[in-house]
């Protein structure tokens, strides 16, 4: 056991902190994961941004826990005479809230796992390490929010990920927040209401005058909006026309966003080569609500995006962060490394 390469995935997001050991597989940068933990509370964020503190207080403990239980490290013995070779940190903010993070963590890895090698990488990058590796191509991941991330290997393209006040346009609190409005002026007479979606509105929320103060003092907006999502989906497979409207336009602004980061394949005269096609991949809870929502979409991918084809994600955000580690132990990482997206460090 001991003389195998460790590395450890960390997935930060706003649903909690996963944390993961994996063990390199040859030196070709592939990883196979040994075990994981997961907290439900999400590391703080404070005035510094993400708190690092935070972090370290769980990441340290659950890695120590992971080696033990993996029969690396003894419980009596220090982590740091079996180091691992790299971690790699996806979290969800760190481009604009990741300054602490940067600051604080290598040395403190440093100290406590013996760890010379890391990688401080945003959500969206692990997101797209676990869903197609290494290749370019593009990716949407989609959930309450929605991000399109795309490489060509030399740079990142982003689009959107503006949250659900300025974009996260096609995410599912874009899409909760359409219906409800749909299903409001049903319950006022206006054009463009749906009475199947006020229905549901009465069944789940009760009166709907009541919706704005419910609504709008939470801090957890995205989320209650995102939680209506699905009954958009449930009316438009039943063939609500105000709901398969919602769900065609949350198609177009997927398409959109996944057309604006993906890479077209050049020919030699620098040309788009639309006869070879990138890899579109969908990942996030959003797609899980089914044909109501991907027929749509598929169509939309078609004809803004005829150079790529869609697949599904191989893995989670989780799974990218072992691989981003594993190809950093084995100095085979060739995704771009770029100042909040994804930044390395080494001794």
């Amino acid at each position: 056991m001991s003389g195998r390469v460790w590395v450890l995935g960390v997935d930060s997001g706003g649903s909690g902190l996963r944390v993961a050991l994996g063990v390199v597989a040859g030196e070709t940068g592939g990883v196979r994961a040994v075990d994981s933990v997961a907290f439900t509370e999400p590391v703080r964020t404070g005035e510094r941004g993400i708190d690092a503190g935070h972090l370290l207080e769980r990441l340290v403990p659950a890695a120590e826990e992971l080696l033990t239980r993996a029969g690396v490290a003894g419980r009596s013995a220090s982590v740091t005479a079996v180091p691992l070779a790299a971690v790699a940190v996806g979290a969800a903010g760190m481009a604009t809230l990741g300054d602490d993070l940067r600051a604080t963590l290598p040395a403190a890895l440093r100290s406590s796992l013996g760890v010379d090698r890391l990688a401080l990488a945003a959500d969206a990058v692990t997101a797209y390490a676990g869903a197609l590796g290494q290749q370019p191509g593009a990716v949407v991941a989609a959930g309450t929010g929605m991000i399109a991330l795309g490489t060509d290997l030399a740079a990142w393209r982003r689009a959107d990920g503006w949250g659900h006040l300025l974009g996260d346009c096609g995410s599912g609190a874009w899409i909760g927040r359409a219906g409800l409005e749909a299903a409001l002026r049903a319950y006022d007479g206006r054009r463009g209401g749906s009475a199947a979606l006020l229905a549901r509105v009465e069944a789940l929320f009760g009166d709907p005058a009541g919706l704005p103060a419910r609504l709008y003092p939470r801090p957890d907006r995205a989320a209650v909006l995102a939680s209506f999502a699905p009954e958009v989906a449930r009316c438009g497979a039943e063939g609500d026309p105000v709901a398969a409207g919602i769900l065609a336009g949350a198609a177009r602004h997927i398409a959109e966003a996944a057309a604006a980061v993906c890479p077209p394949v050049a020919d030699r005269a620098g040309h788009a080569d639309r006869a070879h096609r990138r890899e579109v991949a969908l990942t996030g809870g959003l797609f899980a609500m089914g044909e109501a929502l991907l027929v749509p979409l598929r169509a939309e991918l078609a004809e803004q995006l005829p150079y790529a084809r869609t697949v599904s994600a191989d893995g989670d955000p989780l799974a990218g962060a072992l691989a981003v580690a594993a190809a950093l132990a084995t100095d085979t990482l060739r995704l771009p490394r770029e100042p909040g997206m994804l930044d390395t460090t080494s001794r």
